[in-house]
């Protein structure tokens, strides 16, 4: 390889790991317009691993919008990132493939809590009472506005939901 493509390789996996890194802060700030235009065209999301839907893009934002109520502390970590560059029409980098683990920590929301949006901040800090993890597999391609996203899979492997109060004990 040669120092020119080198660099042009290590240019777009840093530019790669900003749309993996948009895609979680979009999400976690319930930003739904930014999120959409992380995608191509013809993107699509599945979260039914996750209790969620499948579908495009905007289907996707929109039944995030709605189910991301109920948790307005949210924070993804995406860690692990594996990124392989793929051919489209024989020319090597056009497509990438991420594979990445998460971590998730939500917090429900409690009665009169406003959802946090991208211009305010969540509650007041709390530990969180949800958490999820699993792995992503993002499909990116390179388009003339920067790499995009055309596929998004979520792998939920695990989670863990608020202890149940204990039974009171008899005397």
């Amino acid at each position: 390889m040669t120092q020119r493509v080198e660099l042009a390789t290590v240019m777009d996996r840093l530019a790669v790991d900003g749309v993996i890194t948009d895609y979680a802060v979009a999400v976690d700030d319930g930003d739904w317009e930014a999120y959409r235009g992380l995608f191509t065209p013809d993107g699509r999301a599945d979260y039914r691993s996750a209790g969620g839907i499948e579908g495009d893009a905007g289907k996707v934002a929109a039944w995030l919008a709605e189910s991301m109520l109920l948790f307005p502390m949210r924070q993804h970590l995406i860690v692990n990132r594996r990124v392989r560059f793929g051919m489209l029409e024989r020319d090597t980098g056009d497509t990438a493939l991420v594979r990445a683990d998460y971590v998730n920590p939500m917090r429900f929301a409690a009665t009169g809590d406003a959802p946090a949006t991208p211009d305010t901040a969540a509650p007041a800090p709390a530990a969180p009472d949800f958490i999820c993890g699993g792995r992503y597999a993002f499909g990116l391609r390179r388009t003339d506005d920067g790499w995009r996203l055309n596929e998004v899979i979520v792998q939920e492997k695990w989670r863990s939901l608020p202890a149940r109060p204990a039974a009171p004990v008899a005397d």
